[in-house]
């Protein structure tokens, strides 16, 4: 297990209660991404209350991993191309503008599920990242995400509350 911080660590309280991210959402995935590299790794077990149909996990989480570990890598990868660490300031927090996923197999439930994320481009507010979702070696699901930066108004109101 890694000592280091997931990017979602870096989420300021305010804003630290996706669903699919939220460290502070207890009924959450919580998931937690980090640098490989120059792509990003998740690692997420599906629970049996994920079922699609027995043996194998609903689409629904799928789109929902694939799109917090990506706007969770945009970020990241925000920090990065600034030179800056995640717990400076202002606050890079990114929301999903589009979120494509392409289902290529049935995804088994019943172990650990690795995402992998590659930053497509970064222009200006906009980042696009590919991500890969697999079991046990096999993508089962890939995704592309545009996420945009928060605007710094709406972030500092977030962050007032």
């Amino acid at each position: 297990m890694t000592t280091q911080k997931a990017f979602q660590d870096y989420y300021p309280d305010d804003v630290a209660h996706c669903y699919g991210c939220g460290r502070l959402n207890a009924h959450g995935h919580q998931i937690k991404s980090y640098w490989d590299g120059d792509e990003s790794v998740a690692h997420f077990t599906p629970e049996p209350y994920h079922t699609a149909v027995p043996g194998y996990v609903y689409g629904g989480l799928i789109a929902s991993l694939i799109d917090c570990h990506s706007t969770g890598t945009a970020a990241a990868a925000a920090y990065r191309a600034a030179g800056r660490e995640m717990d400076t300031e202002p606050v890079l927090r990114y929301l999903t503008a589009s979120l494509h996923v392409d289902y290529l197999k049935p995804t088994p439930i019943g172990g650990p599920l690795e995402l992998r994320g590659k930053v497509k481009e970064i222009k200006g507010r906009k980042v696009v990242i590919t991500s890969t979702l697999s079991a046990n070696g096999v993508v089962c699901a890939t995704g592309e995400v545009v996420a945009v930066q928060v605007p710094d108004q709406f972030m500092a109101q977030l962050l007032a509350k």
